[in-house]
């Protein structure tokens, strides 16, 4: 110790703003004529408190009025969960002591990966795949983190505290620790014959090293820790040492000194060494005070030690909100002194809450507290959450008035431009280029990047357009006859050839090996631009990092692990934004915001499993063996994210949030946010709810004020000349039903385009029966034959073979064994087009099959993959398709196949349904009529079919297609249809309006 001097340790209340306080305090105290504040040297949490920092700097600067500033050195402790190394200060200190260097964690995650399959066949564990192994190699590396970080050595695994907490817990436990700890000695041995060090014992080394030679050579100039909180043993001692300095403080952020000696207590043991366990099952680590509390043991210092700061930062709240933040993280017992709290320590006044119905909702109320406070000058606005996608949101919502906030905790390099090309070209090689990856690779914005883009798009999107529907066989090879029919299939060779090396065959590769090629492939894509911009930086380094450590440390890879694999790697890298955005509106993830403050603080997505965040058990160590060994649990960092928002809540405003709903259903309040409700009590007033937000927010989703007949049911009228379109058989029922799907589709030629990667639906199936049995009533042969020819054509996937194939020919066999338990009922077409005229306009259609009966006359079916028209649609006039087939047999012709066109009068109309039917004998198959026939109850009489269905299509032409009558939308709400051009019709916006017809 320095001459026995008296530790210096402050606290910074939460009203005051810990880093303009800091900076208030430390110009005065330790700034020097000519050097200003150059001879300070402050340890700090992190580069971004140090970002933090320096902005406070400059803010203090600015309001005393000096020009210039000559800034403290800044030295980062390092965050591990933000990934920062340490500074350079801490290798200087410990250079005489020749630590030995830190293993690179990307080759100690794919070492260990192998350490995983060596350990597992030791001890008879089955076999794992190479994804799921760097997965459980990048789990073992955290653990072995967490105990260095607490100075556990891996045998303790085996003293007998741990031995009986172990033998407590269900077996899988207890092979998970042996696991752990047979990987864990064999990196061990790894490190000892490389000279190496982990980086967290080397951390440990440091701060020890550090610590020996400020107290052995105190320094001449001062040594401040500020913000510091992580309560690492090694770094706690090294703190210790620094307060005792005779230049040296430590300055805690938000240490709560009101808080009684009891309560203090109930706290619990928080690392006490003198007690049994250092934490104790029964310790509050949720409380926001529980980590500090640990720190000031492993400091060897009491609370009454530490002074309170005496500076107050620019945008300080009010005192009372101390008090009252206090009162409100009390634990269970301590709690009970809400009933009689005085008004001055439950006052929360500035701080608001807004429970909205969705994330959306939440989104666009906080954009518009922003945008609120950005109208007063100077003022200063954080919006601080761990949701991520709340965030973004929060993001784009504000660019709708220019405002651009990026977000400081940044994005997974998986989800931005560059990350996902790589990504993209994985999911082509990992599935023989499925059409949705590579659709979505093709026309990726950095593809193509440059003169030639529109090019390339146009090309990308016809060779799109023709994919769509179900999955083709894998590979590029089945996708060339898809080009040429969307005729690009020049351009579809330069794509093979970029392509063509992922899809090679190659049962495994290694990961070095997979990484040269999807390099070079995304760069033949994408040129410079993969590379040009802060993501494609990020991802070259980490190319370059993991490709030169999988050479060393090969791990092979087969297809369908690389996606999962790069995808776990890369959520680890975080992009940040390059700064640039609006000076006073700030974006934070909770480790960012630590040490932040602004003049208004939004906290958003309080739920529980978010603000907190659901405790994470360890997969390796059982809960009981890490409170055995002296590790903080899963709960831990609960506590941590009640710290964060203590923080948040000293602000001089702010606003809580939370959605009621998340994406998966309902969501459960933060515990916090329930806790603020609980200290309010009666004071929850509708200012401290803030509904008038949310009903701003409703109001701009709504339109509310809006002259509602701007949105009237769609009633389009076209021109004489733009009715008069020819109708198929199958728009006449569309256009009786719905007009405006008829003007839709037919007019205004918009069609529904397939999905990618389609579920092979009643289309797709009946195109594939007409085909086989157009061809068998031609041809003859085998039904099973001509089933895999017409799959083969279609390049259809195997997987949908192997699905479609057993219940199509069974379908099939049925309509064989149908026709010949008839005899004497000859198909004379089949597939076959017919038309006729009817007031100068040509009605046409396709008729599935006629059969010439033995009196003569015809029958007419229809081939049904899903479920036929009801009785009741015919007679409504909303299913003519076989009536009006019969009109043409009568008025027309049918004679696109063979020798002579065939017209007559038909008798019979059936629809042949190929559904399941368990009474067939191949059980699918059965027959059904619209005609009002036997014991049916609805359906059209025999001889008034084609009467009747005569006069639906003279009525619809006379109303639409000569006539000028509007093209209603729904104007038979109660009618069959499709939602293909609800959005267009604009469907919701309408609907159930007194007067709207629907």
């Amino acid at each position: 110790m320095s001459d026995g001097r008296k530790p210096q340790v402050y606290s910074i209340a939460a009203h005051r703003g810990f880093a303009d306080a800091l900076v208030a305090g430390l110009v005065p105290r330790y700034s020097e004529d000519s050097f200003g504040l150059a001879r300070l040297t402050l340890l700090l949490p992190s580069a971004r408190a140090a970002r933090t920092l320096s902005d406070a700097f400059v803010r203090h600067a600015g309001a005393a009025g000096n020009a210039g500033l000559l800034m403290p050195r800044m030295v980062m402790v390092g965050d591990l969960d933000l990934d920062e190394a340490l500074g350079p200060l801490f290798d200087s200190l410990g250079a005489g002591a020749a630590i030995p260097p830190a293993a690179d964690p990307t080759r100690r995650w794919l070492r260990l990966a192998q350490f995983v399959g060596e350990a597992g066949q030791q001890l008879g564990r089955q076999d794992m795949s190479a994804n799921a192994r760097l997965r459980l190699a990048r789990d073992i590396g955290t653990a072995m983190d967490r105990l260095s970080v607490e100075e556990i050595d891996v045998e303790e695994l085996w003293e007998e505290r741990v031995l009986q907490a172990l033998e407590a817990n269900a077996d899988h436990w207890q092979q998970n620790t042996k696991l752990f700890y047979t990987v864990s000695k064999m990196w061990q041995a790894e490190l000892a014959d490389r000279g190496e060090l982990d980086a967290s014992n080397r951390r440990n080394l440091l701060f020890r090293e550090a610590a020996r030679r400020m107290q052995g050579n105190p320094p001449e100039t001062p040594i401040v820790a500020a913000g510091v909180t992580s309560a690492a043993p090694a770094l706690a001692r090294m703190l210790r040492t620094v307060s005792e300095l005779p230049q040296g403080a430590v300055i805690l952020p938000d240490l709560d000194l009101s808080m009684s000696a009891e309560v203090w207590d109930e706290l619990g043991a928080a690392g006490n060494p003198e007690a049994e366990m250092p934490f104790e099952k029964g310790d509050a680590v949720t409380h926001p005070q529980y980590h500090l509390k640990l720190l000031l043991a492993r400091m060897g210092l009491a609370r009454e030690e530490v002074q309170q700061w005496h500076r107050a930062g620019l945008a300080k709240g009010p005192p009372e909100r101390t008090h009252a933040i206090s009162s409100l993280f009390l634990p269970p017992k301590a709690s009970k002194a809400w009933v009689d709290l005085p008004a001055g320590k439950r006052r929360l006044a500035g701080v608001s809450l807004v429970e909205t119905a969705n994330p959306e909702e939440e989104a666009q109320a906080i954009a518009l507290q922003v945008r609120e406070a950005l109208e007063e000058p100077e003022k200063r606005v954080a919006v601080v959450t761990p949701d991520r996608g709340l965030a973004g949101r929060v993001a784009q919502h504000l660019r709708r008035w220019n405002i651009s906030a990026d977000d400081s905790a940044g994005q997974p390099l998986s989800q931005t431009a560059a990350g996902r090309v790589i990504l993209l070209l994985s999911e082509v090689a990992a599935e023989a280029a499925p059409p949705v990856p590579l659709i979505a690779l093709l026309e990726h914005p950095l593809v193509a990047f440059g003169d030639g883009r529109a090019d390339w798009l146009k090309n990308a999107r016809s060779f799109e357009g023709e994919l769509r529907g179900p999955r083709k066989v894998p590979g590029l090879a089945a996708l060339r006859p898809v080009a040429e029919k969307a005729k690009v299939a020049e351009w579809f060779s330069e794509v093979e050839t970029i392509l063509n090396p992922l899809l090679e065959p190659a049962a495994q590769r290694g990961f070095a090996d997979w990484l040269d090629l999807l390099a070079a492939s995304g760069e033949a894509m994408c040129g410079e631009a993969l590379w040009s911009r802060e993501d494609g930086r990020a991802l070259s380094a980490f190319v370059e990092e993991l490709r030169l450590h999988a050479r060393d440390v090969p791990v092979a890879l087969e297809p369908a692990d690389l996606p999962s694999a790069l995808r776990d790697a890369m959520d680890r890298v975080a992009v940040r934004p390059s700064y640039g955005g609006h000076p006073r509106v700030a974006i934070y993830g909770l480790l960012e915001a630590r040490m932040t403050r602004a003049d208004l603080v939004i906290c958003g997505g309080l739920n529980e499993g978010v603000w907190p965040p659901s405790p994470s058990t360890d997969p390796l160590l059982a809960p009981a063996v890490l409170r055995a060994l002296g590790v903080p649990g899963a709960d831990f960092r609960i506590g941590l994210a009640a710290h964060d928002l203590a923080g948040a809540l000293g602000a001089p405003e702010v606003i809580l949030s939370r959605a009621r709903r998340e994406i998966s259903g309902p969501a459960i309040a933060s515990r916090f946010l329930l806790r603020v409700r609980a200290l309010l009590g009666q004071a929850m007033t509708d200012d401290a709810t803030n509904s008038g937000l949310v009903d701003l927010v409703r109001a701009i989703d709504d339109g509310r004020g809006q002259d509602e007949s701007t949105h009237p049911q769609p009633k389009p009228m076209p021109s004489a000349e733009q009715r008069r379109e020819d109708i198929s058989v199958t728009s006449l029922d569309r256009l009786r039903s719905d007009p405006y799907e008829f003007y839709a589709s037919k007019i205004l030629k918009l069609s529904e385009l397939d999905l990618l990667d389609a579920d092979p639906g009643p289309a797709w199936q009946g195109t594939l029966a007409h085909s086989i049995l157009e061809d068998w009533h031609e041809n003859g042969g085998s039904l099973e034959d001509l089933a895999d020819k017409h799959l083969a054509e279609l390049s259809a996937h195997p997987l949908l073979r192997a699905l479609w194939r057993p219940r199509l020919l069974r379908a099939l066999d049925w309509v064989k064994l149908q026709l010949a338990s008839e005899p004497g009922r000859d198909p004379v077409k089949w597939e076959a087009w017919g038309e006729m005229h009817v007031d100068g306009i040509r009605i046409f259609g396709k008729a599935d099959r006629i059969d010439r009966l033995p009196d003569g006359s015809f029958a007419v079916v229809d081939y049904k993959t899903g479920s036929p028209p009801t009785g009741a649609q015919v007679e409504n006039g909303y299913a003519l398709q076989l009536g009006t087939i019969g009109l043409i047999l009568r008025d027309g012709a049918f004679g696109e196949k063979g020798d002579d066109p065939v017209s007559g009068h038909a008798t019979r109309f059936e629809y042949w349904s190929l559904g399941r039917n368990s009474k067939s004998e191949t059980g699918f198959g059965y027959v059904t009529t619209p005609l009002l026939e036997g014991a049916k109850r609805s359906g059209i009489p025999p001889d008034d079919f084609l009467p009747e269905t005569e006069r639906f299509l003279e009525e619809a032409l006379a109303k639409w297609i000569l006539g000028d009558e509007p093209f209603t939308a729904r104007l038979n709400p109660n009618a069959p249809g499709y939602s293909t051009y609800d959005q267009l019709m604009r469907l919701e916006e309408w609907q159930g309006r007194e007067g709207s017809g629907a």
